[in-house]
Parts: C-alpha cells; sequence; structure tokens
C-alpha cells in the first residue's frame, strides 16, 4: 500500500484518480480548495477508510508524509482560470514548487497534470512532444498556458538540479462524468444546452478541430506513466488521437439526445487553437497506452450523467 497526494483531488480528473488508486489498494489523500472541484465528486469515497480529505491551496507549503504526488490542482477551463488568472498562475507556478519542495524532502514520485495548451495555437499537426508550442504570452489565455509550460520547466529543473523522480504529461481534451456543468468546455456545453432544449453555441463556423479523450482511457495513462521506468520522466502526450471538428461534435450530441436545439455560431475567442490533435506515439510505445473508448460511448455515458444531474439541479449548478 503506497501513501498517495492527489492535489485537485475533488475536480472531474482528480476524482476518478482517487477513485482508481484506492481501487488498486492504496492510501490517498485528497487536497483541495474547492474552487472548480466539488465534494460531491468524491463523496462516495468517504466511506473508504484509507481515503483522506483536506481542505488547502497549493500556493501555500503543504507538510504531510506520503510516497507519490499527483499535482493536478488547476483550473483548467477557459472560463474559470480566466476569472482570477493571477491566482491561476500561481496555482501553477507556486504550486508546482510547493509540490515539487515537498517531493524533494520526500524523496518521493512526483506527476505533473501538463496540458495540450503548451502547444498554443500549433504550426505542426499532430503534436508531438518535441515540437515546442507557438503560445500568446500576453493573451487572455496565457496565465493557463504559460502557467503550464513554467510548471513544466520547474519539474526539469528539479530533475536536473536535484535527481528528482518526475513524470509529466501533456494532457489533451478530455470528457466524462463528473465534468461541471457550467465550465464552458465543449462537451459539457454541447451536452447542457441539448439536454435543456436551448441553442447549441458554436464559435467561428464550427470547423477547429479537437480530440476527446474518455475520463477512464486518461486516468489509465496517468497511473502507467507514474509507474514506468524512471528514466520516462515524459513530457508524454496522453488524448485520443481521433480528430473531430466542433460541429460534428455538435451534430453527435443532438443525435444521441434527440434534441432539437438549434445550431447558432458566434464569434471565436481571442487564440483560439484552430487544431489540436495528440501523437500518441510515445505513449503507445513506452506505456503500452491507447484510448480504447469510442467518442460516441464516452459521450452516451456523459449524457447520462448531465441527465441526472440537471434532474435533481435544473439550473445546471455543480
Amino acid at each position: 500500500m503506497k501513501k498517495i497526494l492527489v492535489t485537485g483531488g475533488s475536480g472531474f480528473l482528480g476524482s476518478h484518480l482517487c477513485e482508481r488508486l484506492l481501487a488498486q489498494g492504496n492510501e490517498v489523500l485528497c487536497v483541495d480548495n474547492f474552487f472548480t472541484g466539488s465534494k460531491q465528486n468524491i463523496v462516495h469515497l468517504f466511506s473508504n477508510p484509507y481515503f483522506e480529505l483536506l481542505r488547502h491551496d497549493v500556493t501555500i507549503p503543504l507538510y504531510v508524509e506520503v510516497d507519490e504526488i499527483y499535482n493536478l490542482a488547476c483550473p483548467a477551463s477557459p472560463v474559470h482560470y480566466q476569472f482570477d488568472p493571477v491566482q491561476t498562475l500561481k496555482t501553477s507556478v507556486h504550486g508546482a514548487i510547493n509540490m515539487l519542495g515537498l517531493a524533494k524532502r520526500l524523496k518521493a514520485k512526483i506527476f505533473q497534470a501538463s496540458t495540450s495548451e503548451v502547444y498554443g495555437d500549433p504550426e505542426v499537426h499532430p503534436q508531438n512532444e518535441s515540437y515546442w508550442g507557438r503560445v500568446n504570452p500576453i493573451g487572455i489565455r496565457s496565465c493557463y498556458d504559460e502557467g503550464k509550460r513554467c510548471a513544466e520547466t520547474l519539474f526539469f529543473d528539479y530533475h536536473r538540479q536535484h535527481a528528482l523522480d518526475i513524470k509529466v504529461a501533456r494532457i489533451f481534451n478530455t470528457y466524462g462524468p463528473r465534468m461541471h456543468p457550467n465550465d464552458g468546455r465543449v462537451v459539457s456545453n454541447f451536452i447542457v444546452q441539448a439536454l435543456k432544449g436551448t441553442d447549441i453555441t458554436i464559435y467561428g463556423e464550427g470547423r477547429q478541430t479537437r480530440s476527446f479523450c474518455y475520463v477512464d482511457d486518461l486516468v489509465e495513462g496517468f497511473i502507467r506513466l507514474m509507474n514506468s521506468p524512471d528514466t520516462l520522466t515524459g513530457p508524454v502526450n496522453l488524448g485520443n488521437p481521433g480528430e473531430f471538428t466542433i460541429r460534428q461534435l455538435a451534430e453527435k450530441v443532438l443525435e444521441l439526445t434527440g434534441s432539437s436545439s438549434k445550431l447558432v455560431f458566434k464569434p471565436l475567442p481571442q487564440d483560439d487553437p484552430q487544431q489540436r490533435q495528440p501523437d500518441i506515439s510515445l505513449a503507445r510505445e513506452q506505456l503500452g497506452w491507447a484510448p480504447t473508448i469510442e467518442l460516441e460511448a464516452g459521450l452516451v455515458k456523459t449524457i447520462v450523467y448531465f441527465d441526472k444531474l440537471l434532474a435533481v439541479e435544473p439550473s445546471g449548478a455543480a
């Protein structure tokens, strides 16, 4: 049994990770300040004697005793990370420094949940880990993009300077149950709008592409990367290489929900990437990992979740 710290553990990804780690027989310390996380995501774990919850902000140092650290703490949707951009940047940078300092003291292995946003609006397609990216350093998305880029820098500097055992994953669009209904991300937006019968909002002409990975597949990638040989530090792309336009996604959601919602088109947000598709060759070769859940199957499960959520909370509040 390992003692494992998961920061951001009550969030969408963090709650699924906590669940999997407990199922594997580990002791889990979930740390969250509940800015975007929710106790509803982890309430079913409270009865497990090997699960512990601590309300804490990672921008403040934390002193605990653990064997491994998964650092997932950071708002990940534009609506949330642009709400307080300075705090978003602090969470990525100060949070990384504090968790790396903890890992250094404990000689613990540490995992960083980075993002495909480090590639910005890419000139290379699909994106592989050797691509340095094309990011606007002063745009409205920079607090997240550059914060995650700086966190990666810190992880690799701690690795080189202090021989810290690090794992860095670059996460591409992920969806599934426990997504925040008001996070502004395309899958949750489309499903909630379709279930409510309101207009489905598409930005631009809907020709921009994304690749959607179901949450169970992603968590499997996390665990495989964490348990990989010490020589594999990353960064490693984790995502589904299946590429869809935003309009195709909207039409698929309409089909699966049977909704009569109409598509409406609005101007593109600033610095919105036109293409996003991971090259997962490294994950296939080094981790034996690739997504197994097709988009339609994952959407069905996600629609069922939101249908139940909206029945309880008609406003869509978390």
